[in-house]
């Protein structure tokens, strides 16, 4: 895989691992800004793994714009004779499907949409070729997600979900985006799923609502007390459905403090992975079941 580099003003180093998203170009980017943290490259100040790039914030009165590639292209090549694996972890999400809040919102927004005539839910299930709904959240639910990128507002996921890439679910984004989004809305758009972290702007189509924050600026979340942002790039996560009476209790667990999300660690190996995607996937779901 050939890198691109390039920088971005006096202190920003730029390098594009892939053109298209995979799992492939994901690991080689989360790799890569690993070595680059752990190196500990003197003047280095902020590493931002993206999608299938990643950006690196440097002091050029410390290091040198062209010292710095060097330094990065040093490590790319150390990084091609390393295996892809990494050290993870699983976490289980409570979603609450077509709540009555993301689709209150979906509503006031249809002059926005592809289809004003049906909701996010049964446009994304439809132009997917799924026969219901209950099927759509079947294969969204079906198989694990891998957190790529957090960002673009604070806290926020971006999550690839784990399967062929036949399989994988494609839905564009609004026409035109929304003004509204209730806050822990899981969104859609193009191959990627989301949360949002707070309420706002945002033009991903939206399929539900979990109970369970995921930034706490205040950091009075049971969960989050040692630091704000839940996610991190390399997080696998398993989205559960669950229904209205759930909903109501687990949030009433995260405002009592007893809410505690299902976290288990784990290695995760690209090569097995890809030798045997739904068999792999089954593992990593039974370690997270394995109380």
């Amino acid at each position: 895989m050939k890198l691109r580099y390039s920088f971005g003003g006096d202190e920003h180093l730029f390098v594009e691992c892939s053109e298209e998203m995979s799992l492939e170009a994901f690991f080689h980017t989360l790799s890569i800004t690993n070595r680059v943290r752990d190196a500990k490259i003197r003047g280095v100040t902020e590493i931002c793994p993206a999608n299938a790039s990643f950006q690196i914030k440097f002091d050029p009165d410390i290091i040198h714009p062209d010292d710095m590639l060097k330094e990065v292209q040093a490590i790319e090549l150390a990084d091609q004779k390393s295996e892809p694996v990494i050290k993870t972890r699983i976490i289980e999400i409570p979603v609450y499907y077509n709540d009555p809040w993301t689709h209150e919102t979906l509503m006031r927004f249809r002059e926005r949409h592809q289809d004003p005539e049906s909701t996010d839910l049964e446009y994304a299930a439809r132009i997917n070729d799924y026969k219901s709904v209950a099927d759509f959240i079947d294969a969204h639910s079906g198989a694990p997600w891998i957190v790529t990128m957090v960002g673009f507002v604070s806290g926020l996921p971006f999550m690839y979900q784990m399967v062929e890439r036949q399989r994988q679910i494609e839905v564009p984004k609004y026409l035109r985006p929304r003004t509204d989004t209730p806050k822990l809305t899981v969104g859609y758009g193009g191959c990627f799923s989301c949360i949002y972290s707070v309420r706002g702007a945002g033009g991903y189509q939206m399929f539900g609502i979990t109970p369970m924050p995921i930034y706490d600026p205040t950091q009075t979340t049971s969960y989050l007390k040692d630091f704000m942002v839940f996610f991190k790039p390399g997080d696998i996560v398993k989205f559960k459905p669950i229904d209205r009476e759930t909903y109501d209790a687990e949030v009433k667990a995260v405002e009592e403090g007893t809410f505690a999300p299902p976290i288990r660690e784990v290695s995760f190996d690209l090569n097995e992975f890809n030798k045997d995607i739904d068999g792999y996937n089954a593992k990593l779901e039974g370690i997270l079941n394995d109380h």
